[in-house]
C-alpha cells in the first residue's frame, strides 16, 4: 500500500510512520509536511534511509504542490494528520488554524477526489464534542460543540471530509482521538511540559484548579487504531479512539512530580485559559466492535515509559526548546537527494 501521510514530522504522524514501516513491509510512505513549529524531522531519524520512505516539504494548502505530489506518487490512501493543533496558539492567533485545518483539508480532499484515491483517513480530535457532563461519554453521533478556534476548525474539517463522501462518494473515514501522550511530543503540551520542568526542578504551571478531566491515550495505541481503521473501517464512518483512562490534570501533574521525586510545592496555579473545556470523555465501543482494536498501554506504565524517554533524550528536548531542531532539516537533508520540494 502506498500511503501519503500529511504532517508526518509531528508527534503522532511520526509515530504512525515509524510503526507502519516497522510492522508491514508492504507500506510505502510519502511524508508531506510544512515543518512548522511542531514538525521535527529528527523524530524520523530511524526511517530516513528506508527505501520505502520519502519526504516532501510543503504546505497542504498549496494546491499545485498537492496535485503534483499526488500525480507523481499515486497513493492508495491518504492519512491526514497535518493540523495546527495547539489550543493556546489558536486562541492567540486563530488565522493559521483555519488556513491549515480547513483550507488544507479541502485541498487534500479535492486532490483525493480528482485522483480517485481509495481511502482518505482524516485524523481528528475529541475536542470537537466540547465539554461533556459526567457520566456521559461521547459516541460518534454525539453533537459537536467546539469551544476554541482549534476545535471549531477541526469540527469544520470533519464535516467537510464527510460531505465529500455524501456528495462525491470520496471514500472518507474520520477518527477522533482523546489526549495523546508519549515520546517525541512537543513540549507545549501538558505531559511533556510538566516532565521538562520537573526534570529541571522548575515550577510546573497548572491552569485554574487543575480539575479539568482528560482521557489519556498512549500514542502507539492511537497509531495502531489508525492502522486498524485504515484496513477495516467503513467509508463515511466516524471512529472514536479513547484510552479509557480519565484523570484530572492535577493528578497527572502530581504523578509526574512523583516520578522525579519532586514536591507538590512546584505546582503553580495560573489563570485558566478562555473557554477551557472541563471534561472530555469518549466511547470507543464502535472501533472495538468493528476492528477488534484495544488500547494496550495502561496509563501508569505509559507515563513511566514517557518519563524514561525524556530522561534519556535530553538533547532532543534542549534542541526543541532552543529552536535548534529547526536547523536539523538543513543539516540532515542537504545534498542527500531524499527531499522533494516545490
Amino acid at each position: 500500500m502506498k500511503v501519503l501521510v500529511t504532517g508526518g514530522a509531528g508527534f503522532i504522524g511520526s509515530c504512525f510512520i515509524r510503526l507502519a514501516l516497522g510492522k508491514d513491509a508492504g507500506f510505502e510512505i510519502l511524508n508531506l509536511d510544512k515543518l512548522t513549529y511542531a514538525g521535527n524531522l529528527e523524530n524520523l531519524t530511524e526511517v530516513i534511509a528506508n527505501p520505502r520512505y520519502r519526504f516532501v516539504r510543503g504546505d497542504i494548502a498549496d494546491g499545485a504542490l498537492v496535485y503534483e505530489t499526488m500525480s507523481e506518487f499515486r497513493p492508495d490512501a491518504i492519512v491526514h494528520f497535518a493540523a495546527e493543533s495547539h489550543v493556546d496558539r489558536s486562541i492567540l492567533s486563530p488565522a493559521p488554524v483555519f488556513e491549515t485545518n480547513l483550507r488544507g483539508t479541502f485541498t487534500l480532499l479535492e486532490a483525493a477526489r480528482t485522483h480517485s484515491t481509495a481511502r482518505f483517513l482524516h485524523v481528528s480530535t475529541d475536542e470537537v464534542y466540547g465539554s461533556i457532563e459526567p457520566p456521559a461519554e461521547a459516541a460518534e453521533e454525539f453533537p459537536l460543540q467546539p469551544s476554541s478556534p482549534y476545535s471549531a476548525s477541526k469540527a469544520g474539517s470533519d464535516l467537510l471530509a464527510l460531505s465529500y463522501w455524501k456528495t462525491y462518494r470520496t471514500p472518507v473515514v474520520v477518527t477522533r482521538a482523546s489526549n495523546n501522550y508519549g515520546p517525541y511530543q512537543f513540549p507545549e503540551k501538558l505531559i511533556p511540559l510538566m516532565i521538562s520542568n520537573a526534570m529541571d526542578n522548575k515550577p510546573v504551571p497548572v491552569y485554574g484548579d487543575g480539575q479539568q478531566i482528560r482521557d489519556w491515550l498512549y500514542v502507539e495505541d492511537h497509531c495502531e487504531a489508525i492502522l486498524a481503521v485504515l484496513a477495516k473501517g467503513r467509508d463515511g464512518e466516524i471512529y472514536n479512539v479513547g484510552g479509557s483512562r480519565s484523570l484530572p490534570n492535577i493528578d497527572v501533574v502530581r504523578a509526574i512530580l512523583r516520578e522525579f521525586g519532586r514536591p507538590d510545592t512546584l505546582i503553580q496555579h495560573v489563570t485558566d485559559r478562555p473557554g477551557h473545556d472541563r471534561r472530555y470523555a469518549l466511547s470507543s465501543a464502535k472501533l472495538i466492535r468493528e476492528t477488534g482494536w484495544q488500547a494496550k498501554m495502561n496509563f501508569e506504565e505509559g507515563l513511566r515509559a514517557t518519563v524514561r524517554w525524556y530522561r534519556e533524550n535530553t538533547g532532543w528536548v534542549e534542541r526543541v526548546r532552543s529552536g535548534e531542531y529547526l536547523a536539523w532539516y538543513e543539516r540532515n537533508y542537504d545534498n542527500r537527494g531524499l527531499v522533494s520540494s516545490a
